[in-house]
């Protein structure tokens, strides 16, 4: 599990059809073999580890579903270890399970704030409200307008000038997952043609 807090922000060496080789610094301190890195919202296990870099191994599907097929050798990503069981929750819960891939449909300054917005697929959109979180990139971000398919949050300098938000672009492809929350209160309404006792009122008595 991640919280979406970015930790690094790293760069692609090399990528092939099933693997990838990162530079990073913080993520490597305390790293082993075997452990979970998040690179742009997609949680991939340490196959090799080197002074300044790791190697990841990709699957086809974990390539197919992701926006991890349009890295190149140089591309920035956000780098995050999983929280450790006595690990500061920053963020909010993110998986490392990709949702969909969401598009950039425009950046720009708005004082000392950035906007960013995003279009979203119709499956993940349903899943997101205003003041609720998501995670673009990996990085956990809180939802300031909805219209649609289209998602806008607001970002502090500090996050856009520490992850690979600096160098997003109109018409970039991300990684979205958006609130795991979301999807379960779904999946709980729909139980038993909702006889679950869960409604909108119970939800709302307690603090949903």
């Amino acid at each position: 599990m991640f919280t979406g807090i970015i930790e690094d922000l790293g760069k692609i060496l090399a990528v092939t059809n099933n693997r990838i080789t990162v530079h990073a610094k913080t993520v490597l301190e305390g790293t082993k073999l075997g452990d979970s890195i998040s690179v742009n919202g997609v949680c991939l296990t340490v196959t090799k580890l080197n002074s300044d870099s790791f190697d990841a191994d990709i699957s086809p599907e974990t390539m197919k579903v992701t926006a991890l097929n349009k890295l190149r050798a140089g591309s920035a990503v956000n780098l995050e270890r999983a929280l450790p069981a006595d690990g500061r929750f920053g963020g909010h819960i993110v998986s490392g399970h990709i949702d969909s891939v969401g598009n950039c449909v425009g950046i720009k300054e708005d004082g000392n704030f950035y906007i960013v917005q995003c279009k979203l697929s119709d499956k993940s959109a349903k899943y997101v409200v205003k003041k609720g979180s998501i995670a673009i990139d990996g990085i956990s971000l809180t939802v300031a307008k909805i219209e649609g398919n289209i998602v806008e949050a607001a970002v502090i300098p500090h996050t856009f000038k520490n992850t690979n938000l600096q160098y997003l672009r109109s018409g970039d492809f991300v990684n979205v997952e958006t609130d795991i929350l979301a999807k379960y209160i779904e999946k709980f309404l729909s139980t038993s043609d909702n006889r679950s006792g869960i409604s909108m009122e119970f939800l709302a008595e307690n603090g949903f």
